[in-house]
């Protein structure tokens, strides 16, 4: 049988009865567009974060984008952000009229090297994006200190972090505003697309429901200023809201599995040119991905694929050199630490429900394609 890199239908047999009532919950509620559902869900997000105010809208990409034009972001503006990312952080700075300005990130952690912000700045800099990438934030003291000693705002790309915690404080709150996204791989994933943004600033707030809206806030038909439509279904919304209650027990889970492969895994490590993931002092990591690293990457994969065991490259084509971002001016060689990445990282599956057979069955084949390099090198 074939095994994934993520997979859900284990974990939906063991809630399958909650989310059959989500679903019956809201077709019986009389109210299918931004009714109770999404509204408890909301409060129920925000106080899980410590946050004021959470706005739920369709998907990450439009979290992000909503959440940087709630912020003031617009044309002839510039946001600094990182290249080792999915599309859609990139996608969404871009949708606001706003350029992309990217700088590299760490080699130990592959988060966004913050050392190199200050020199990226410019008089149209306006926000900074650190993406809390693989499941672990980002060193934000550096980046409030910037944006502070600047007036930029700081929106943090959460998509990957539900959960993720630096020195005690959670993801999604050091800025003046956090996206999430609720793509069905997601620490906390829905059974379709959803996002949300949190912010504990009522005007980031208010804007951020009437952009959600099409720009419509008191009066019903009438826009203030043109919006959009991005609403977080009802549907998804109430399936989150049983799903919250779980993202502690995810974590956990998550945790155990990257323990159960760093165990598995160490002596190839040590002996075999496999990089395992690194926890950043200060960092409580979730383990969106579990993402590793060899010089032969792509033998490793086919060879995966042989033993029936499909894995992911989280990402193998930095931003930066995207034939749509070309106008960006940041020519293949400007990224070093990233482009180095993209051509030697990769996932292990990671999901809740992966058994530990399953697992082992992932740690044997990876020992034994190792072993057929030679102990790794060439």
């Amino acid at each position: 049988m074939t095994m994934h890199v993520w997979d859900y239908l284990l974990e939906y047999e063991q809630e399958r009865k909650d989310i059959i009532d989500a679903v019956e919950t809201v077709f019986g509620s009389g109210r299918l567009v931004l009714g109770p559902s999404v509204r408890s869900f909301e409060a129920e997000f925000a106080a899980y974060h410590g946050r004021a105010h959470c706005t739920g809208v369709d998907n990450g990409t439009n979290a992000v984008k909503l959440a940087l034009q709630a912020v003031g972001v617009g044309p002839g503006d510039e946001v600094i952000t990182v290249s080792n990312t999915a599309a859609p952080t990139v996608v969404a700075i871009d949708g606001t009229g706003a350029t992309p300005v990217f700088v590299d990130v760490r080699e130990d952690d592959y988060l966004m090297d913050t050392g190199q912000v200050a020199a990226a700045l410019t008089p149209r800099t306006k926000a900074l994006v650190p993406v809390h990438l693989y499941g672990q934030c980002v060193d934000m003291a550096p980046l409030r200190e910037i944006a502070d000693a600047h007036g930029l705002a700081v929106v943090e790309d959460c998509a990957q972090a539900h959960g993720a915690r630096r020195h005690g404080q959670l993801a999604g709150t050091f800025g003046d505003a956090a996206a999430f996204s609720f793509y069905p791989t997601k620490v906390l994933g829905a059974y379709g697309d959803g996002g949300a943004v949190l912010t504990s600033d009522p005007d980031v707030d208010r804007a951020l429901r009437r952009l959600r809206y099409y720009g419509m806030e008191d009066t019903y038909y009438v826009v203030d200023t043109p919006g959009h439509n991005s609403r977080l279904d009802e549907v998804q919304a109430e399936i989150l809201r049983r799903k919250l209650v779980r993202l502690d027990g995810y974590v956990a889970r998550r945790r155990a599995v990257a323990r159960r492969y760093a165990e598995g895994l160490a002596d190839v490590a040590r002996d075999g040119g496999l990089v395992l993931p690194a926890t950043s002092p200060g960092n409580e990591h979730v383990h969106y991905v579990y993402v590793v690293r060899h010089p032969r990457r792509d033998e490793v994969i086919a060879a995966l694929k042989e033993r029936d065991i499909t894995l992911n490259i989280s990402y193998p084509w930095p931003v930066h050199t995207m034939s749509g971002f070309r106008h960006l001016g940041c020519p293949p060689g400007s990224l070093p630490v990233t482009e180095r990445l993209a051509d030697e990282i990769f996932s292990l599956p990671m999901y809740p429900s992966l058994t530990p057979e399953a697992q082992d069955r992932v740690i044997g084949a990876l020992r034994e394609v190792l072993g057929t390099f030679g102990e790794g090198r060439e």
